[in-house]
């Protein structure tokens, strides 16, 4: 099998613009990534954060599913500690016989946001495994409690996280692995999919000037300042920190080989913190067109 595509978008609000505008971005990318080939499309669970639309994945999921075809389509991810697991797999059930063989469930752990908007959710102090365990056995369809799973209308369970512990837990638990890598690039892991934030342009001097913005947003936070992503033209060039693959074709193609190549994975899952809707678009045409000329770990060079 050759190297898999996928995407996962935050539905990013960016300086001047409102979450109605950032949500129809999402949709109209999730149709151009199907167009492209990727493979699947997933969406995050975040509360409380004024530069991410995508709060509730259950919805946003089942949009994208009825505006795409062939597109696999889940939560990247669920947390499930903000969730009593039957409702997820109630929720997660309803779309997979809805969109048969189409719909992931990803599930994490974070909270999600601010320790004061998170208070509203309620979240549990229960063991994670148990919940995952419990999650698990109500994804099974001979199980009668989670109604519309019987009939095997299951979504695909992953476990998502940015630590070789997940890791080790996923495979107790004998679900795959997506590792986080865009949210610690210094930590390694052996994945069945890595997350990476890419920018990509049609030359290196291009994509450092559209990798301004993220540079910026990063630094203001390290200073304790919240800011939404501004626009390339508002910001001075700073210095790469690593969290983000930067450049053009052929700087891409090295970087995202040597990802594969340190991770052992199969798929790429890009996240390209743009402000501008059309560049982002034309970063994943971008990656997209170089895809054939990556080899997934085990492939030997041809």
């Amino acid at each position: 099998m050759g190297l898999r595509l996928s995407v996962l978008d935050t539905s990013p609000v960016v300086q001047g613009s409102t979450p109605r505008q950032a949500l129809l971005n999402t949709v109209d990318l999730a149709e151009l990534a199907e167009e492209l080939g990727f493979h699947r499309y997933w969406v995050p669970e975040h509360h409380g954060m004024r530069g991410v639309a995508s709060s509730s994945p259950a919805v946003l999921v089942g949009h994208l599913a009825t505006a795409t075809r062939r597109l696999r389509v889940g939560s990247g991810g669920v947390l499930l500690p903000n969730h009593p697991p039957l409702v997820v797999a109630e929720q997660f059930g309803t779309l997979a016989a809805l969109h048969p063989g189409r719909i992931d469930l990803g599930i994490g752990r974070a909270p999600g946001g601010a320790p004061h908007v998170v208070a509203h959710l309620r979240r549990t102090e229960r063991p994670y495994r148990e919940q995952l365990e419990e999650l698990q056995a109500l994804l099974d369809p001979g199980d009668t409690t989670a109604v519309p799973v019987k009939g095997g209308n299951v979504p695909e369970l992953w476990l998502l996280g940015s630590s070789p512990a997940t890791a080790t837990l996923a495979a107790d638990l004998g679900v795959p692995f997506a590792f986080a890598r865009h949210l610690s690039p210094g930590q390694t892991a052996k994945a069945d999919l890595v997350s990476v934030a890419v920018i990509a342009a049609e030359d290196d001097e291009r994509a450092e000037w559209l990798a301004g913005p993220i540079r910026a947003k990063v630094r203001s936070r390290r200073e304790g300042r919240r800011i939404l992503l501004p626009s390339p033209h508002d910001v001075e060039p700073g210095p790469d920190d690593g969290r983000v693959l930067v450049g053009g074709p052929e700087t891409i193609t090295r970087k995202l080989q040597a990802v594969l190549d340190e991770t052992a994975t199969g798929e790429l899952m890009i996240t390209s913190p743009i402000y501008h809707h059309a560049d982002r678009r034309r970063s994943y045409e971008l990656v997209a067109s170089i895809a054939t000329g990556l080899r997934p770990a085990g492939t030997a060079e041809q």
